[in-house]
């Protein structure tokens, strides 16, 4: 026995005979519970997520091949395919124990593939639903806090008075963290335009030269954004931090249905003072006969008197996309100032936002960033537009949440 322990084992560490390698018999040998013989007459510990699978003797001295990898991470499952949306819901909860770049970029294929899973006769008939004014003060916007804000809340606010203004929906552990994401995704996004290799740039920018076209990340780039969907670690944060505080589930029983997150419209943003904007719908280019919900995000102080620029809002309930390319209105999709004046009724606000607090809305919301020369300061800001898989909007790249 004690020859047999000392002769030489290509599968083994030469170091220590009874530690095998990664590629040999797995990663948890704290795990194991039996030893079975190697190829070269050796006791080597197996497990049983990890099974050791035997060679034909044509290979004895080769590389050992890789181990099989855990359920959440290959698509096959006993002989029986994963659909995407199970293979998304797994990789996100294994993603979560421990960030891995693999994983993410995994995630984001998978979630452009698993839009021809969702069931898109799902959705509610009715359209927009029935839902009773919970908001009886004049107060505009409605605000509620985080703690109050329900489905009857999201839809009175947006459906009777066009947005919901939720205060600290983040705290500010939250908000900071989402800052970091922010900033280094930028960084990425910096290093991919000087020509770094990926090794540099994964996992904060991974660019989709498929879906997206350079015209498109430079109209983002100077609005002040990066789009989520070449970040992959970008983009499962947001996803992880919303899961954190419901906006998922409270978005999918407000569409009726499993949404979908609209690539072209989910951004990080770092918005400088100074950036030209007109009033807009996003209706106007986005189409009227569809189902959304913009989760506008603010991880600065913003808005009102302060440094940074918030938004100028339209704080009432439009059901159509009002006349665009008219009354001083500068692009053919957006509306000019007359008929801002006309359509508001005496409702245009400007809300302090505070870092962590969100503005939900639909596509038919009227608003603009705020054009005040006196903002200096720049705003962070996550801005996640959701769409229900019945009725979407295609040239936006819908895909999977």
């Amino acid at each position: 026995m004690a020859a047999s322990r000392s002769r030489s084992c290509t599968l083994c560490t030469a170091s220590d005979p009874w530690r095998p390698r990664v590629s040999h018999a797995g990663r948890n040998p704290a795990a194991w519970s039996t030893r079975v013989p190697c190829r070269a007459g050796r006791s080597t510990p197996r497990g049983p997520a990890m099974a050791f699978r035997a060679w034909p003797r044509s290979r004895r001295g080769r590389a050992a091949p890789e181990p099989r990898r855990g359920a959440a991470s290959r698509p096959i499952r006993r002989g029986r395919k994963w659909t995407a949306l199970q293979e998304i819901d797994a990789l996100q909860t294994k993603n979560r124990r421990r960030r891995r770049p693999r994983i993410e970029e995994r995630l984001v294929q998978l979630r452009l593939d698993g839009l021809a899973e969702l069931d898109r006769s799902s959705g509610p008939r009715d359209w927009p639903p029935g839902t009773a004014d919970p908001f009886t003060e004049t107060r505009w916007p409605p605000e509620v806090s985080r703690d109050e804000l329900t489905l009857e809340a999201l839809q009175g606010g947006i459906f009777h008075h066009g947005c919901l203004l939720v205060r600290g929906l983040l705290d500010r552990e939250q908000v900071d963290h989402l800052v970091s994401v922010t900033n280094q995704a930028f960084e990425g996004f910096h290093a991919y335009v000087r020509g770094d290799p990926p090794s540099v740039t994964t996992p904060w920018y991974v660019p989709r030269r498929t879906e997206v076209t350079d015209n498109e990340r430079v109209w983002c780039r100077d609005g002040g954004g990066v789009l989520a969907v070449e970040s992959p670690r970008g983009l499962f944060e947001i996803i992880e931090t919303f899961e954190q505080v419901g906006i998922g589930s409270l978005v999918t029983q407000c569409l009726g249905e499993r949404p979908t997150l609209l690539a072209r419209k989910w951004l990080l943003r770092c918005v400088p003072p100074g950036i030209d904007s007109e009033w807009h719908q996003d209706g106007a280019f986005m189409g009227e006969d569809i189902r959304t919900v913009n989760v506008w995000l603010p991880l600065s102080a913003c808005g009102g008197e302060l440094e940074a620029p918030g938004l100028d809002i339209v704080a009432r309930r439009l059901d159509h996309v009002v006349t665009t390319g008219t009354d001083g209105a500068r692009l053919d999709w957006t509306v000019g100032p007359g008929m801002v004046e006309r359509v508001a009724q005496g409702r245009v606000a400007r809300p302090t936002f505070g870092a962590g607090d969100a503005l939900l809305f639909d596509h038919l919301f009227l608003h603009r960033t705020d054009q005040r020369p006196q903002a200096t300061k720049n705003r962070y800001a996550i801005e996640a537009w959701f769409a229900a898989p019945s009725s979407y909007p295609p040239k936006e790249l819908p895909i999977v949440y």
